[in-house]
């Protein structure tokens, strides 16, 4: 269906953000050029949005000199347009999501009808589903379902003993994850911190060591999310320890020890540290060739496949458009694969393109993924500000459409 942007004017870059957080600092733009270790002339083009700035390592090193967290520069969370009947729907359960975090570790106070209907199977199919939906992209029915799913979870913890008690705790750890992608994904990351906090807690309550482990995977990303990378890489080689450097084969162990080292890369990437960054990389490929198929321990989808997709990611995260380009060129994702992995793939794909000039090929990669996932693309802050930089410079066709879904135009 066709979409219609509710601005009536021009929408703020990353660039011009920049420039009011620069402001309200009473620094001159030579200034925030030398905290920051930029030339004169990259500012001015970040400000005057002839050049799009998008590659979280630059906005986190401006975030960290100017002192403010990053979603100041990028603009999160969006605001979908009114047109589109999907990411309405997707934010409008924020808040109850939101209030079901906060009462975690509060006294439930069950009706006595929640009580009876505690049933461990059905709470088990329930938090499949809303990882089906996690794994789809599917913003709106995560949005539906967590709340009431989350409540119902967390009288159970209160209300079950023994091994049935660490049960339902495992599955109350799923059911937060699934709620901290729903608000990562919907640009909420305060309350997707709040939702990782809970994972961390209730994960402990399982008594399952790789559970623990596997939180801790959502724990460095945080930090690696306001580029606290120092913190972030003590956490990942803390769980690297704890996995041990292949004495463990069960196939969960090798499928967390080579998530970590994907999320170890993608620190390294953000820290401007290409060559550690690809040494990770190389050890999580091993991982994936040791498991010899692609797997979902923990809902993180490690395996060959999304090695591959990771191995186009570093590149776009370091802004080397050209090994991007190369490798996904070498990538060939099965039709099962999740939505929501697609959708990333052609993200960084399209970025890719548009770090090497190829603007058509650009759009063509976030079409792509728009059509795989519709509110995840339309909401990620690379997308929005690539494609605002592209429509700035080149206002026309498709481009200017998928610009008018984005809420950019």
């Amino acid at each position: 269906m066709p979409h219609y942007s509710d601005t009536g004017g021009s929408v703020e870059s990353n660039g011009q953000r920049l420039a009011r957080l620069r402001a309200r600092r009473r620094w001159t733009q030579q200034r925030l050029a030398t905290e920051a270790g930029y030339s004169l002339a990259a500012i001015k083009a970040y400000e005057q949005g002839r050049r799009s700035l998008d590659r979280s390592q630059i906005v986190l090193a401006f975030a960290k000199v100017l002192d403010c967290h990053p979603t100041e520069i990028t603009g999160a969370p969006f605001v979908p347009v009114s047109s589109d009947t999907e990411g309405q729907a997707a934010v409008a359960s924020v808040a109850a999501v939101r209030r079901v975090l906060l009462r975690h570790g509060r006294p439930a106070r069950p009706a006595e009808h929640e009580v009876a209907a505690v049933d461990l199977a059905e709470l088990g199919r329930r938090v499949a589903a809303a990882n089906g939906y996690r794994q789809a992209a599917s913003l709106a029915r995560s949005g539906a379902v967590l709340p009431a799913l989350l409540r119902d979870l967390q009288v159970a913890c209160e209300v079950s003993q023994g091994d049935e008690r660490r049960q339902v705790f495992a599955l109350l750890t799923s059911g937060y994850e699934c709620a901290m992608q729903y608000l990562y994904m919907l640009g909420h990351t305060s309350d997707a911190t709040l939702a990782t906090e809970r994972v961390m807690w209730s994960a402990r309550e399982t008594g399952d060591r790789l559970r623990v482990l596997a939180a801790q995977w959502y724990d460095a990303g945080e930090f690696l999310a306001i580029g606290e990378h120092d913190e972030a890489g003590d956490i990942i080689d803390d769980a690297l320890t704890g996995l041990g450097s292949g004495q463990e084969t069960r196939p969960e162990a090798v499928s967390l020890r080579g998530a970590f080292h994907l999320k170890a890369a993608l620190n390294s990437a953000r820290a401007a540290d290409a060559q550690t960054a690809e040494q990770h990389w190389v050890k999580a490929k091993e991982a994936a060739e040791q498991l010899g198929e692609d797997r979902n321990d923990f809902q993180l989808q490690f395996g060959p496949t999304n090695v591959a997709i990771w191995g186009v990611s570093l590149p776009v995260e370091l802004g080397n458009g050209r090994v991007a380009v190369d490798r996904a060129e070498q990538v060939h994702l099965p039709q099962h694969f999740s939505p929501e992995r697609h959708s990333h793939h052609y993200i960084d794909v399209g970025r890719a393109y548009f770090y090497s000039g190829q603007k058509d090929k650009a759009l063509g990669a976030f079409l792509k993924a728009e059509r795989a996932a519709p509110q995840v693309t339309r909401m990620h802050a690379g997308v929005r500000e690539t494609v605002g930089t592209m429509i700035r410079t080149q206002k026309r066709g498709d481009l200017l459409e998928l610009g008018i879904r984005l809420g950019v135009v």
